[in-house]
């Protein structure tokens, strides 16, 4: 199943939506006690998302997707987590080593953005912002201390993730929390997709259009570690869980190593996709 946040018209508050082609159906509407946003339906399991499934399958009130702003694809997961190198074309392009170990860092809640939302940031703080595309991975079940053969079976979904990054202030602190964490500096979605649609999350083509012009073009089954042996890493040392977002890292093709450099400008926009989940658009705004 496909899912979203969406603000309905004359609403203020993000819906859960199940997206079907160009159509949606509020969550919300489908029964009593139905889930409003993404978090309350992975917190119910298996057995409400097949009652929301059928529930959806009968539903006769379809809305026009276009027209409603999408809201992030999730809203307040218990922790961002972020792994960077995760691709060696990445890491040898920054001038960085890949470890032994992933590198870890968590991203604050404020940088969460939605498809098609403006991003904007000051001059005076950066003006070496730079795009990666990256799987995004929702756990669904808490997960501790899992092998990697049983790692998958803790995912819900699926997303698109942009980890925009200010490269000055990346290479100027020893931590990348803070370069990373900007507001509006994580959008994700605009869809969700239950892991069953994604067999494999090591077979996806994953891209990045920046002003109509190619940057990233890669797959999934180039990552240094995959999904798997994330999680069962992740879950040595801390209970992943359920809602949890990992964004798995990016491939090479980052602006910053290309000569000339390539970061958004102002009035830039960006869009981030992975074949068979979605396309991801961030608009750029740099004020003086």
């Amino acid at each position: 199943m496909r899912f979203a946040h969406v603000i309905p018209n004359g609403s203020s508050d993000p819906r859960l939506v199940v997206v079907e082609g160009e159509h949606a159906i509020i969550v919300a509407d489908l029964f009593d006690g139905a889930p409003r946003v993404l978090e309350e339906l992975i917190a119910g399991g298996d057995e409400l998302l097949a009652r929301v499934r059928d529930a959806a399958a009968d539903a006769e009130a379809r809305h026009p997707l276009s027209g409603m702003p999408f809201a992030s694809a999730v809203l307040a997961p218990p922790v961002i987590l972020a792994i960077g190198l995760n691709y060696a074309a990445h890491s040898s392009e920054l001038g960085l080593k890949t470890d032994s170990t992933p590198t870890v860092f968590v991203l604050w809640p404020n940088s969460l953005s939605a498809h098609d939302a403006t991003t904007t940031w000051p001059r005076s703080l950066s003006e070496s912002v730079d795009y990666e595309s990256e799987l995004g991975v929702i756990i669904g079940r808490p997960a501790k201390d899992v092998p990697p053969d049983e790692a998958l079976a803790h995912v819900w979904g699926y997303t698109v993730v942009n980890d925009i990054t200010a490269r000055d202030i990346q290479y100027s602190e020893a931590q990348w929390s803070r370069c990373k964490s900007f507001d509006g500096f994580t959008p994700t979605g605009p869809f969700v997709v239950t892991a069953d649609e994604v067999p494999d999350p090591q077979d996806l083509h994953i891209w990045t259009v920046l002003d109509g012009r190619v940057l990233q073009d890669a797959s999934t089954g180039q990552m240094v570690r995959p999904v798997a042996t994330l999680i069962s890493h992740l879950s040595k040392s801390a209970t992943l869980l359920p809602g949890t977002l990992i964004s798995t890292g990016s491939p090479g093709g980052a602006g910053y190593s290309r000569d000339p450099q390539v970061f958004l400008r102002d009035r830039s926009t960006v869009t981030v996709g992975i074949d068979g989940i979605g396309e991801l658009t961030t608009h750029c705004r740099i004020t003086d």
